[in-house]
């Protein structure tokens, strides 16, 4: 009987044993193991000024491409290439000899105009006496009278042609309409211009203030304007403007947005927007390529995330692991804007007080229990 006793006892352990697998011994170990520590940061919203990073090329304030508006010889240049000018300086002279000499014509012309209408004039009083008389018909008086119009007219138009000679030979002292830097001369005294000719002579620029031409995405900027409109954003009160130039140095004084252009370039889809810059120094110059920091306006409840905390599937879709209510690990899909600081501007997915893990993302799989405490550093 005891034999017997024996034998079932035996059979029940080793079912015991044969029914526990590794996989339950494995469970019960995970089990047993303490939740993985992460620190953590808790989101916070704050006000951000938004700011875009554009393309832009340097351009004068004011430009004047000289050319002549008389034909004739130059006889002298009167500026230093490369050199300032002021506003109303001479700039070449061109010889005034034949217009000297069209302006003596012309008012020859006038003094002649002058003494036929004198005559014309007499003629037409005396007519009007004698036709009371009947010396003379009303048809001589008629006569008379259209002839002395005729003379006052000639007058009129004498007195135009002395005002044309005036100006043209106005013209031949060519002088800079602004006052700016000058470049180089394209012809020399002794060569032959002519009145309004496609090649300049030379170019002055307006360099202080200078404009800085932007190129803005039409996208972006209708973005931006619908997230003002909904109030998601406030507009800047000011359009302020830092400028990086060619050679990766910042331009040490701020500009500001003057306008923005009414249409999109159809080709590149782009809107300009103009900055003006102070440029006393003389660093900036037309033509140079720069790149502008503008600022587009305040978002009042930015949420910022350390670059380390966020991360990318293999399609490019952000995101970041944070600690639900439950103290377990939970992917979240976020939407990122600008970088500032070394922090990406989360634009949807994250919400103040949630728990965005920053240090032990190697370590944790979504729905594993983790122990939260406060991460050391934010960056």
């Amino acid at each position: 009987m005891r034999q017997h006793k024996s034998a079932i006892l035996a059979l029940a352990i080793a079912a015991a044993l044969v029914g526990c697998s590794p996989a339950d011994k494995g469970a019960q170990g995970q089990q047993q193991r303490p939740p993985q520590e992460v620190g953590i940061m808790t989101v916070q919203s704050q006000p951000l000024t938004l700011t875009t990073e554009l393309p832009g090329r340097v351009n004068a304030y004011l430009e004047a491409q000289i050319r002549p508006q008389v034909s004739g010889v130059i006889l002298k240049r009167l500026f230093t290439e490369g050199g300032t000018v002021e506003k109303g300086q001479s700039l070449y002279q061109i010889d005034p000899a034949p217009y000297q000499a069209a302006l003596a014509s012309a008012e020859a012309a006038v003094a002649k105009a002058k003494a036929d209408a004198r005559s014309s004039e007499l003629t037409y009083k005396r007519y009007q006496k004698l036709v009371k008389t009947n010396y003379v018909s009303q048809q001589d008086l008629d006569q008379a009278e259209a002839t002395y119009k005729q003379a006052e007219a000639g007058i009129k138009s004498a007195q135009a042609q002395v005002k044309t000679a005036e100006i043209n030979l106005n013209y031949t002292d060519v002088k800079s309409p602004i006052a700016g830097r000058i470049g180089i001369s394209s012809v020399t005294p002794g060569a032959l211009v002519t009145a309004n000719q496609s090649q300049e002579m030379v170019r002055v620029q307006q360099l202080d203030p200078i404009y800085v031409d932007l190129t803005e995405s039409s996208t972006a900027l209708q973005l931006l304007k619908a997230k003002m409109a909904n109030g998601s954003i406030k507009p800047a009160q000011a359009a302020v403007v830092t400028l990086e130039l060619e050679d990766g140095t910042t331009y040490p004084v701020k500009g500001k947005i003057e306008y923005s252009e009414v249409y999109v370039d159809k080709d590149s889809g782009t809107v300009t927007l103009r900055a003006v810059f102070p440029n006393k120094d003389g660093v900036l110059l037309p033509g140079m390529y720069a790149r502008a920091n503008v600022v587009t306006g305040v978002d009042e409840n930015a949420v910022l995330v350390p670059q380390s905390a966020v991360m990318r599937d293999p399609k490019g879709n952000a995101y970041v692991y944070i600690v639900d209510s439950s103290n377990k690990v939970e992917k979240r899909t976020v939407t990122t804007g600008n970088v500032v600081d070394n922090k990406w501007q989360v634009t949807s997915g994250l919400k103040p007080g949630d728990k965005v893990i920053l240090n032990g993302l190697q370590k944790v799989q979504p729905g594993v229990a983790v122990t939260a405490k406060a991460a050391a550093e934010q960056k």
